[in-house]
């Protein structure tokens, strides 16, 4: 099947709420059976984007849904997003209900998570979304269910 709504599952996480400089971990993006993964950093309310640096989504990785095996994903497998950067920046308190942007995941482990980290200042809610394509078999079901981590 060559139409894109059969090659591809959608996910959407909880949204969180950033606050300050407290790291927030999404619900996790099982890659079983999919070859490629994009993730995707949304904005909700956006009341504060924190000092002049924003808040920031990057990647970790791990073979297991333990929370303590995540560790960041390093650049080679990584792609990066339009803005030319594998990490997601939102710096203005304008920026609600926007898809802030997205970064393509090209390593090996089963599970992805997205990490939004604020600055001082920081107040926003924001949600991490995955399309995962290239699925082992289609056609795939469009939207999935992320995994919580143990």
């Amino acid at each position: 099947m060559r139409d894109m709504i059969s090659n591809q599952t959608i996910l959407r996480g909880a949204p969180q709420t950033l606050s300050g400089v407290t790291a927030n971990n999404s619900a996790l993006i099982d890659r079983r059976g999919y070859s490629s993964v994009t993730v995707y950093l949304a904005t909700d309310a956006v009341t504060d984007a924190g000092t002049a640096a924003g808040f920031t989504m990057k990647l970790q990785h791990s073979d297991t849904t333990v929370g303590t095996d995540f560790v960041d994903v390093p650049a080679a497998g990584l792609v990066a997003g339009l803005s030319g950067s594998t990490t997601v920046t939102v710096t203005l308190d304008t920026a609600d209900n926007v898809i802030a942007g997205g970064v393509g995941y090209v390593g090996g482990k089963r599970y992805v998570r997205g990490v939004v980290t604020g600055t001082t200042g920081t107040d926003a809610i924001v949600n991490v979304l995955a399309v995962l394509s290239k699925p082992n078999q289609a056609p795939a079901t469009i939207v999935g269910a992320t995994t919580a981590a143990t």
